[in-house]
C-alpha cells in the first residue's frame, strides 16, 4: 500500500520504500487534479508518494520569504525533491507551471527526472530541449508518465 505525504506533513528522518515526489502543473481551479491519479495508480504499490498539492493551501499567503507558511511549502518541496528517487513532472497544456519550468532547471542533470510535456503546453520546446539535452526520458501521456515511474521503481 502506498504512503503519501502531503505538506505541511514533515518528511521522515528516513525512508523505508522507494520514493516519488510529483512535480507539475497544480494552478488551481486550472489543472486537473492529476497528482490523484498517479496516487490511484501506486495505490497497491509499496512507495512512499511525496505529493505537494495541499487542500489547505490559501491563495492569498504573500509569495515572500517572510512568509512562514509559504516558505515551509517552499522548503517542503525543495527538500522532497532532494530526497526522491524518481521526480515525475507533469506539464499541464492548459497551464503556465512556471515553478514546475524552474524545478525542471534545478533537477535536471539529477538522473532522477521523467518528464510528461503534451502537446499544447506553452513552452514545450523549451521543455523538449532541456530533456535532449541533458537525456530525460519523456512520455506523451499520464498513463505512460506512471508506468514508467512504476518500472523504475520497481513497482510495476
Amino acid at each position: 500500500m502506498a504512503i503519501i505525504l502531503n505538506p505541511p506533513a514533515p518528511l521522515p528522518a528516513s525512508f523505508t520504500a522507494p520514493t516519488l515526489f510529483l512535480a507539475g502543473s497544480i494552478e488551481m481551479g486550472r489543472a486537473s487534479n492529476w497528482q490523484q491519479e498517479v496516487e490511484a495508480s501506486f495505490a497497491h504499490s509499496a512507495i512512499t508518494i511525496l505529493n505537494p498539492r495541499r487542500d489547505d493551501w490559501d491563495a492569498s499567503w504573500r509569495q515572500e520569504l517572510a512568509n512562514r507558511q509559504f516558505r515551509a511549502q517552499v522548503e517542503w518541496e525543495l527538500a522532497a525533491q532532494e530526497r526522491a528517487d524518481l521526480i515525475v513532472m507533469y506539464f499541464a497544456p492548459e497551464t503556465q507551471a512556471p515553478i514546475t519550468l524552474l524545478e525542471l532547471g534545478l533537477f535536471a542533470r539529477s538522473g532522477r527526472l521523467v518528464v510528461c510535456c503534451p502537446a499544447g503546453y506553452w513552452r514545450k520546446g523549451n521543455v523538449d530541449v532541456v530533456c535532449a539535452r541533458y537525456g530525460i526520458p519523456q512520455v506523451p501521456t499520464l498513463a505512460e508518465l506512471c508506468a514508467e515511474a512504476a518500472r523504475r521503481l520497481g513497482a510495476a
